[in-house]
């Protein structure tokens, strides 16, 4: 599947900016540990870019995303892209297994608290966001509170990356598509 028809089924599932941001987010960070590992980039990517395109449809962890495998099926979404999807929620109970598996799950839920703490700077910029800034809003619980720090850490550990490495790598990567994320904000020169 090209790039061009995942995002075209994104919009037609998707209507809220702020998840496709995200989607966006975990596709340039799948990108970048692609390019990193030496695996096939836009494997890596469509499985980013997709793995929550039914959350707007299946609202519930009952739902998702195990009941958007089919419209996946349809599209023509290779086998080990589902399955990296199906995985990325631990509800499903299914198995991480490969390496896409394992980066799908890493990189989901950190995006989230990086765009959070980027968006709270000044600046409101990740040009100029470390992931020592990160480390500060970590130890505040109620600071974006959905973002599940345990799993967060455990996620990186099961990957195999140092948890602040790994955050300094993600938002390296999203600061490949900073606009589109709309967080370019306004750096001070």
């Amino acid at each position: 599947m090209e790039r061009e028809n995942a995002l075209a089924l994104v919009h037609q599932y998707v209507k809220n900016d702020n998840l496709i941001k995200h989607m966006l987010a975990v596709e340039a960070a799948m990108r970048f540990y692609a390019r990193k590992l030496d695996q096939d980039e836009e494997t890596f990517a469509l499985a980013g870019l997709l793995h929550d395109f039914d959350w707007e449809i299946h609202p519930n962890i009952e739902q998702h995303p195990l009941a958007g495998e089919p419209i996946l099926r349809e599209a023509g979404v290779p086998n080990e892209v589902i399955h990296a999807i199906l995985c990325h929620a631990d509800h499903t109970g299914i198995p991480r297994v490969s390496l896409l598996d394992k980066t799908l799950y890493a990189c989901d839920e950190v995006t989230g608290l990086i765009t959070a703490v980027a968006l709270v700077r000044p600046s409101r910029s990740i040009f100029d966001l470390e992931s020592k800034s990160v480390k500060k809003k970590w130890k505040d619980k109620a600071f974006a509170a959905g973002a599940n720090r345990e799993e967060i850490a455990s996620a990186a550990e099961e990957f195999g990356v140092e948890l602040w490495q790994h955050v300094d790598n993600v938002i390296i990567a999203m600061r490949s598509v900073a606009a589109d994320l709309d967080l370019v904000g306004q750096i001070e020169s």
